[in-house]
This record gives C-alpha cells, structure tokens and sequence, in this order.
C-alpha cells in the first residue's frame, strides 16, 4: 500500500501542479522511513542530451541520498500518463517530466493533482489547462527547468551574425533556414530570438522557416526540399530548435552540392555538431551552442527534493548555464560527441 507523503508535501504538490503558489512551511519526511522517492520521465532517452541528462540527475540523486527511477518514453506521448500513474502506484512522491507531446499536459496534471504528488516539467513547458503551452497563460504552466529559449536563441543569432559577417556575404543570395517542430513552445521561443538577434545585427536577410520534427532524418528531407526550391541561393544559414535540425540542414546541403563554404551553421546542443569537428573535415556548422543535460538533470532533481525535503518553493523557471563552442574550445568544453 502507497504511503501517504506529509500533509504539507500534499498541498506543495498539489499546488505546484497546478501552477499556483506553495506552501513554503517545510514537510515532514515524504515517506513512513524518511525515503524520498523521484521518478524522472524523459522523451527521447536515448539522445545524448537526454542521456547526459539521465547520468546528471542520477549523479545527484545518489549525492542527496533520494531514490531515482528515469524512464525513457521514446516520442511515445500515450506512455506519459500510463508511466506517470505507474510511478505513483510504485510510492513516488515527485514527478518530473520531459514530454514527448505537449498534448498530455492537462492529463499529466490531472493524475498528478488526484495523487497528490509534486509535479515539475524538464526542458519543455507544460500547460495545466491546455495541451498548447503557446496559448498557455503563464500562471497555468507547471514550473519547469532547463533553458532559457529566448536566451539560447539570442545567442545562436548573435553566433549567426558574427559568421555572416566575417564571411562577407550580402543579403540578396543568401537565405536563411530556420528548423523546428512548431507544436514545441520551446522551439518557438528559440527561433523567434534567433531571427530578431541576427537581424538587429546585420539586418533582414530573407528566411524560409521550415517544419520538422527535430529528428536529422527529418530535417534532412524538409530543407533539402528548401533548398531544391531556391536553385538560385549561393549562401545559407542554418539554425534551429536543436543539433538535429541543423545537422540535418547541413547533411541537405551536402547531399545538393553545396559546398560547406557556402554554409554556415549554428547548432543547439553541440553534441552532433562536435562530430564533424572530431572528424577535422570541413563542415558548414560553424559553431554550437553547447547545452548540458547533465546540469539540468542535476537541476530538476536538486529543485524536487528542496521541496519535498525543506519545503522550498518550485522557482516558476530555473536555468542551467550555457558556452558556446566551436573547432578551437569544444573539447575543453566538457560537450560529448554521441
């Protein structure tokens, strides 16, 4: 039979599940032996970024001396909620959760709310009301950690504008691919800041935003079709939601015979882009924006347990640290190459 957490831990998780203020009176321990239990749900666990993710937040979870199960969902959103109820039906006592979909939000909510257990989002907003975190008010998104969108953004634009000016380009050859999965509100904030840094610093050059589903695969296809459409381009600039769809770009332009001097590339993650640095061949991704899972892992473990533990409120956002990397700094950087 699932022990009971606290009473205070009740209301925390209740209330933080709904994405409402808590109470900052610290809790009894959550279980009858003092035990806190943590049940990491990730999308996608087996990318590196997800991975290093996994490896940081068990790191720190042995370091606090908490109980820690990940779970790898795939990009299988029907798992969410059947892992999250699992995970509650085994005693957890905190959830956090990386969503494949953002579609299961309110449902997400719902079980975590009836089961009286603390809810916190990893990297991708969750909306309490709403399975569209982009039409989500803010006081209804469950509190979340990771990255800051408009921050990376902003500096993969800046990154951007840097190249295209030591290249020398000029605005009427050149077009820019912006690639993303449209339905990730993250995503979304990352492109849009990218877009607006580059044009304050250099000025508006033409872009061809293109849909993906953040896969290399997938983003290969889409802006080769991009590309195949505009014969006429000598240049490109390539950013996106992640390290995929860059690659993914990159891999397109390849594939079209546009030479990698003709290209530049500004990935977000770092661990696809240092492969083709790791290789010393020349490539169009110019630099990477380097984004570490583990500490935000490390992050979302260490925020749960200050709750559950201390009863210290969830932040309504909290930031892991970013470098940007290139062929001259990445292996000093810590980035892995998966």
């Amino acid at each position: 039979m699932r022990t009971a957490p606290a009473p205070a831990v009740l209301a925390a998780g209740l209330l933080l599940a709904l994405g409402l203020t808590a109470c900052s009176t610290a809790p009894e321990p959550p279980t009858a032996d003092g035990r806190i239990l943590i049940t990491y749900l990730q999308k996608q666990g087996d990318q590196q970024y997800f991975i290093a993710e996994a490896a940081g937040a068990k790191a720190r979870a042995a370091q606090l001396g908490v109980e820690l199960t990940v779970v790898n969902l795939g990009s299988d959103a029907n798992r969410t909620v059947s892992e999250a109820q699992g995970a509650i039906a085994q005693r957890s006592n905190g959830l956090i959760v990386v969503v494949p979909d953002p579609a299961v939000g309110p449902q997400l909510v719902q079980a975590a709310k009836e089961a009286k257990v603390a809810l916190l989002s990893s990297d991708d907003q969750v909306c309490t009301v709403s399975g569209d975190p982009v039409v989500c008010a803010q006081q209804n998104l469950v509190p979340r950690v990771g990255f800051s969108g408009e921050q990376l953004g902003t500096q993969v634009g800046k990154r951007a504008a840097e190249e295209f000016k030591k290249a020398g380009w000029n605005a009427a050859d050149t077009r820019i691919v912006s690639a993303w999965k449209q339905d990730v509100t993250v995503c979304g904030d990352r492109v849009k800041a990218a877009d607006e840094a580059f044009f304050e610093a250099v000025g508006q050059v033409r872009t061809i935003d293109v849909p993906t589903d953040n896969t290399v695969a997938g983003a290969q296809t889409r802006i080769a079709a991009a590309l195949s459409a505009n014969p006429a381009v000598k240049h490109w600039v390539v950013w996106g939601c992640n390290d995929e769809n860059v690659q993914g770009g990159i891999a397109a332009a390849q594939q079209a015979g546009i030479g990698a001097e003709n290209v530049i590339g500004v990935g977000l993650g770092a661990y696809l882009a240092c492969k083709d640095w790791a290789a010393g061949k020349p490539s169009g991704m110019r630099a990477a924006l380097f984004i570490n899972g583990s500490d935000v892992g490390a992050l979302a473990v260490q925020t749960m347990v200050d709750l559950l533990q201390d009863g210290k409120e969830f932040p309504q956002e909290a930031f892991a640290p970013t470098t940007m990397v290139d062929p001259t700094n990445w292996t000093s950087s810590g980035v892995k190459c998966s």
